[in-house]
C-alpha cells in the first residue's frame, strides 16, 4: 500500500504526549484535545511515496508536524480526526511535513529545517531562563554546510521562527535555513537550556 506523492504514518506511541512521570505515577497535564502543544509529533514510517528518491524508508522514526495526530470538534461539537487521517491509525503526510528523521543511530534534518540548542540566560536580573533568540546548532543540512555554519555553532535566529520539540528529551527549535541570521565569530562557551519538563 502507497501513495503516490505521501508518506503513511503511525504514531510512535500515542496522538498525544499529556502525561509526566511524577515519582511512580503518570499525572495528566492536559485533556484538551485542541492543545497542540500536547499533540505528539513522534512517528514511524510505515509506506513512502512511490515517486520518492530521498533516504527516509519504512520502519524510519520521523518528527513531524503538530497537527498532523490532533482531533478537533466541528461546528456541532463533534470530535474529529484531522484531514490527515486514513484509516486504523495511519496518517498520510507530505514530504514537506517531516522535520527531522532517524533511520541509523543519528537524526537528520529534513530538506532546508534545521534544529537549534536554546541557551541558557546568564542574565541575572531576567526572569527569563533562556538567552533571547540564541542557541547551538544541533541538527543543520547541506545548505548551512555550503555557507560554512556547522553543527555546534552558536547561532542567532530570527524572532518567531522557532517550533518547539523534544527530541531524546531535549528541548530543540526547529527552523528553517534562512531563519538562522548569524554565527558568533566567538564561539565561546554556552550553557546548553534543557527544562526539567522534557
Amino acid at each position: 500500500m502507497n501513495s503516490p506523492s505521501r508518506f503513511i504514518i503511525t504514531p510512535k506511541n500515542n496522538r498525544y504526549n499529556n502525561t509526566v512521570k511524577v515519582g511512580d505515577k503518570n499525572l495528566i497535564v492536559n485533556t484538551n484535545i485542541e492543545t497542540f502543544q500536547s499533540v505528539s509529533k513522534e512517528a514511524i514510517v510505515h509506506a513512502v511515496p512511490k515517486t520518492y528518491k530521498g533516504k527516509i524508508k519504512i520502519g524510519d522514526q520521523v518528527m513531524i508536524h503538530h497537527n498532523i495526530f490532533r482531533r478537533f470538534y466541528d461546528i456541532k461539537g463533534k470530535e474529529k480526526n484531522s484531514g490527515s487521517y486514513f484509516k486504523d491509525n495511519l496518517y498520510f503526510i507530505e514530504p514537506y511535513q517531516i522535520y527531522l528523521y532517524k533511520n541509523t543511530d543519528k537524526w537528520i534534518a529534513n530538506f532546508d529545517y534545521c534544529f537549534v540548542i536554546p541557551t541558557k540566560s546568564i542574565d541575572n536580573f531576567n526572569t527569563n531562563k533562556e538567552e533571547p533568540l540564541t542557541g547551538i546548532l544541533k541538527y543543520g543540512n547541506k545548505f548551512l554546510e555550503n555557507v560554512g555554519v556547522n553543527e555546534g555553532m552558536i547561532v542567532t535566529f530570527t524572532p518567531n521562527s522557532e517550533f518547539e520539540f523534544v527530541v531524546d528529551n531535549e528541548l530543540l527549535y526547529c527552523m528553517k535555513s534562512n531563519d538562522i541570521a548569524l554565527v558568533y565569530e566567538q564561539q565561546e562557551n554556552k550553557i546548553k537550556y534543557n527544562p526539567s519538563w522534557t
